[in-house]
């Protein structure tokens, strides 16, 4: 590694927390607010759209959306955020992280406001212009994610790094909290909309901020070869006076560290890593997600929320929401600053290993004795046992898988490796929401069949299943790197050169890249 390099980026890993890292952190996080409102808001307006779309005339039963409607309502933001993941990460590692941030956040607020105004009053124009934009709004969210993340890392010192990037994720509690506060207002007719919509305003208050930021350091010294530049840029920011001369041959010069992602090189180094942060990502969602996004149909089964039949269209959007805010005050948001506040003491490993340990727990202390919790003098000890269960997804993996795959990648390929660790884990959203939907219906055929699904395994099997999922992402962990107070480009091994390889020798096991 060139001493112009090695210069600029020690200093980062050193430099004090000063207020650019708070201010980066708000712009990074607000896209993550924005993503956490907008995918999970949804699951307060579904019951409503199936009332307002789908009752029968003369019917005494309110609607519900079909099997294929409530999966495509639900699930097919979350395809555009497994897209939208793959691609701006390997565009960011392209055209860096910059040029491709503000597309990401221009496309959330456009998609918000479309969602909203999803036009023609018959169910089959409505539903088709929503998921349509959805979609879309999914693909930014997408992108949202590696660029946020592998921003949030390239700008934070090592001691602190975890807890900034924490930070930065952390904002998605508030989204869900505020989701459910939107929710409860009870009048208007097109409170979906409105719900919906809402997702477009902390975007776009954002989006000046973001354009205004400049390319990381670390991307531009180690992926675009411009030191002086990275120099320049960070001491304007970080109020630190940073110096580099103009590149010299050894920064032109190949080395080990060229290989790309399809390499034997890459599979040597790197190839368990990715398969840790991607299935431990994967496993996590499928259990995340399904507790989140059907929120509302565990709390009806256990009897703590009425029957449909029981409420109109618009008191029913407002339990669901008053009861999704109480988890999140509850559980959802105290994990996350656990998390923020423990991360650089416990380190990534372990707050990941205790969070899928005990959401194991949890699960299963819900699930086997299952039909204790739903009668009504055990309501509240349910909803204790579902809060802690959130408490430790988001005091444990749901953080640190967002965490770890922004550290442990070179510079070149971060935020690729890191739109697939994503994806992997949306891959295991979809799952989870679509699995999570069927598997949960009653094992009575009648039942089931009342509304509109066939036989599933029922409330307390799929608690089960969720268990087992749990636990094995606890084992998939022990693939994953401690990065706790270790540079990026320690774990990344881009310094290895640094170390005793020679340049001559090194030259001749480059690999081209992918």
């Amino acid at each position: 590694m060139a001493r112009e390099q090695t210069s600029v980026l020690n200093a980062l890993d050193v430099a004090k927390t000063q207020w650019y890292h708070f201010t980066a952190i708000v712009i990074a996080g607000m896209g993550f607010f924005t993503d956490a409102y907008d995918l999970f808001s949804i699951t307060n307006v579904t019951n409503l759209l199936g009332r307002i779309y789908y009752t029968h005339p003369g019917s005494d039963k309110p609607g519900i959306l079909p099997p294929n409607v409530s999966m495509a309502v639900n699930g097919v933001a979350l395809c555009g955020t497994l897209a939208g993941q793959v691609f701006f990460g390997w565009l960011g590692d392209k055209l860096g992280r910059k040029k491709v941030y503000g597309i990401t956040l221009a496309l959330m607020v456009i998609s918000s406001l479309a969602s909203g105004l999803s036009f023609r009053n018959t169910p089959k124009g409505v539903i088709s212009t929503l998921c349509f934009f959805r979609f879309w709004l999914g693909f930014g969210i997408g992108g949202d994610y590696p660029l946020s993340a592998t921003i949030m890392s390239e700008y934070a010192n090592k001691k602190t790094r975890g807890a900034f990037i924490a930070a930065v994720f952390a904002m998605q509690g508030f989204g869900i909290l505020v989701g459910g506060i939107v929710s409860l207002p009870k009048q208007a007719d097109y409170v979906w909309r409105i719900i919906l919509m809402f997702g477009a305003v902390p975007a776009a208050m954002t989006f000046y901020s973001r354009a205004k930021m400049p390319e990381t350091a670390r991307y531009t010294a180690l992926v675009a070869r411009n030191a002086k530049q990275a120099a320049l840029d960070m001491s304007k920011v970080l109020q630190v006076e940073l110096q580099a001369d103009e590149p010299t041959k050894s920064f032109e010069r190949a080395s080990n560290n060229s290989f790309g992602l399809f390499s034997k090189e890459f599979a040597r180094r790197h190839g368990l890593h990715l398969l840790g942060t991607c299935s431990t990502w994967f496993l996590l969602d499928i259990a995340y997600y399904s507790s989140n996004l059907f929120q509302k149909d565990i709390y009806t089964a256990v009897g703590w929320l009425p029957a449909a039949a029981e409420m109109n269209a618009i008191n029913e959007v407002y339990r669901v929401a008053r009861a999704q805010v109480l988890i999140a005050l509850c559980g959802t948001v105290p994990g996350y600053w656990f998390t923020v506040a423990f991360i650089d003491i416990l380190g990534r490993f372990f707050i990941q290993l205790m969070g899928f340990f005990f959401m194991t727990v949890f699960m299963l202390a819900l699930a086997i004795p299952y039909d204790h919790w739903t009668k009504k003098e055990n309501r509240v000890g349910f909803l204790v046992m579902y809060a802690l269960t959130f408490f430790f997804a988001n005091f444990g993996p749901n953080a640190t898988t967002f965490i770890v795959p922004a550290e442990i990648f070179p510079a070149r390929l971060r935020s690729t490796c890191y739109g697939l660790s994503a994806a992997a884990g949306k891959a295991g959203a979809i799952v989870g929401a679509f699995g999570f939907l069927y598997a949960a219906q009653s094992k009575d055929p009648k039942k089931a069949k009342e509304a509109g699904y066939p036989p599933g395994i029922g409330m307390k099997n799929t608690l089960i299943m969720l268990a087992v999922i749990n636990f094995v992402g606890m084992l998939f962990t022990f693939l994953v790197p401690e990065a706790k107070g270790k540079s990026l480009e320690e774990m990344s091994r881009e310094n290895e050169e640094e170390e005793g390889d020679d340049p001559a020798t090194t030259a001749s096991r480059t690999v081209n890249p992918v």
